[in-house]
């Protein structure tokens, strides 16, 4: 890898991180910082950081990687080359007319979920209280936008650098929150439906659950052979997250991982990809997470890296906290469980920067744009205004060169009467997304 040199006055654990993403995961660039300026004055070409010079690329310095601790920020907004960009300047010389470090640092480290805020029904950070939220950017990966204008800028001032063209990916992953709509649920669970059934006056349903429980029809929600044909077809590793609740709860309606039902769900979806824990509503009490990830081990028959929320429940920075403690490396729940789009405002992975520490971690974070649920239930879309939407979404990553993850849900693939025409619009979506 070509190396860089960057020029900043000084240094802090904030800047390298950005550098570390920017460059080294971004770019695949070497770097390194200084702040001799008679050294770079002799430089061909460098990237310089809060002070103007002519044979560099000059990004202004918003001041936000020198500061220690949490302070409420209120970043002004701008565009740069029709992209839309945190920490503008008014300040004439600069190659960009904004901070680009403290924009990545600002939307990657989650910096404004450390800020007091009104708490969603579920205990969640709300869309509505983030910056690209209210500014109307959520579903464009604002960050990759401004990275792919970057990469452009660098290869213009230095066309003697080596800059690998980014490349799309695509990673389908499922929650399995309820493996079966009415097989395997037990006495009790299957009365009380029953008579909830017997109450609305819903026939359909009573004749369908008789059905399924003579096994003279499929469940419903049992989707898993058809996803594993589909995956087999169009040649992709899916990841799925398996919830393993202990108990049925209100949030928690999954089957026990060891019921023989359930163990023979999880061990066919290790033969089709890559399996990790999907803690419940209930994980962040006592030591249910450790419980949870113990049993879908014994059932899966190996280690547990991987995780995502069940309904996105992450409180920064607890949740990630918890899941360092108990060995989680990668993370998938980086997105909204009430609006599709970008969090983070990318869809590249990165690792999370825990600010109470002024420190880089080992837990890598996974963003998501798309959710059927989200989709479904929260924004009432149709199936086609669905994957209209996230279609737009991944081809502002393919322009990108940049990485969509979806969540779907065995259920929303099967054949429950609510979901109608979801599971051949995704088939058709997956065929588009393997030609690629």
């Amino acid at each position: 890898m070509d190396t860089i040199v960057i020029y900043s006055a000084h240094s802090s654990n904030r800047l390298e991180y950005v550098a570390n993403w920017l460059l080294k995961e971004q770019m695949h660039l070497n770097y390194r910082i200084t702040s001799d300026e008679a050294e770079v004055s002799n430089l061909p070409f460098f990237i310089s950081y809060g002070k103007q010079f002519s044979n560099g690329v000059s990004i202004p310095d918003g001041g936000l990687l020198f500061q220690q601790g949490i302070t409420r920020q209120e970043p002004q907004t701008g565009l740069w080359n029709d992209v839309p960009v945190l920490f503008p300047t008014d300040e004439e010389g600069f190659s960009l007319s904004f901070d680009l470090f403290s924009s990545v640092f600002y939307l990657l480290s989650r910096y404004e979920e450390y800020y007091p805020y009104p708490a969603d029904q579920h205990g969640r950070y709300p869309a509505s209280a983030s910056i690209i939220y209210r500014k109307g950017w959520l579903q464009r990966p604002i960050v990759d936008e401004c990275l792919a204008k970057f990469r452009k800028l660098l290869l213009a001032a230095d066309p003697g650098i080596s800059l690998p063209a980014p490349h799309f990916s695509y990673q389908p992953t499922y929650d399995v929150d309820m493996a079966y709509s009415h097989l395997h649920k037990g006495f009790t669970r299957i009365f009380g439906a029953y008579m909830r059934a017997l109450l609305k006056g819903d026939v359909r349903q009573i004749s369908e659950r008789t059905q399924v429980l003579k096994y003279k029809q499929k469940d419903p929600y049992d989707s898993f052979r058809w996803l594993r044909q589909l995956h087999k077809e169009y040649d992709c590793k899916p990841l799925y997250f398996v919830l393993a609740a202990e108990r049925t709860t209100k949030y928690d309606k999954n089957i026990h991982p060891q019921h023989p039902a359930m163990m023979r769900v999880i061990r066919n979806l290790v033969r089709d990809g890559a399996l990790g824990i999907h803690p419940s509503y209930y994980s962040d009490q006592g030591d249910a997470l450790d419980r949870e990830k113990k049993l879908l081990e014994q059932v899966g028959g190996d280690r547990t890296w991987v995780s995502r929320q069940h309904y996105i429940r992450v409180k920064t920075p607890d949740t990630y906290y918890a899941l360092l403690k108990h060995g989680i490396k990668d993370d998938y729940t980086m997105g909204y469980g009430s609006h599709l789009g970008f969090r983070a405002g990318t869809g590249n992975s990165f690792l999370w920067y825990d600010l109470q520490h002024e420190t880089t971690t080992a837990l890598r974070i996974h963003p998501f744009c798309f959710m059927d649920t989200t989709a479904h239930f929260e924004a009432k879309l149709s199936v086609a205004d669905s994957f209209t939407k996230l279609e737009a979404m991944s081809k502002l990553l393919e322009k990108t060169g940049s990485t969509l993850i979806t969540i779907f849900h065995n259920f929303s693939l099967g054949t429950a009467s609510e979901w109608k025409g979801w599971r051949q619009a995704y088939e058709h979506f997956l065929m588009e997304k393997s030609k690629l």
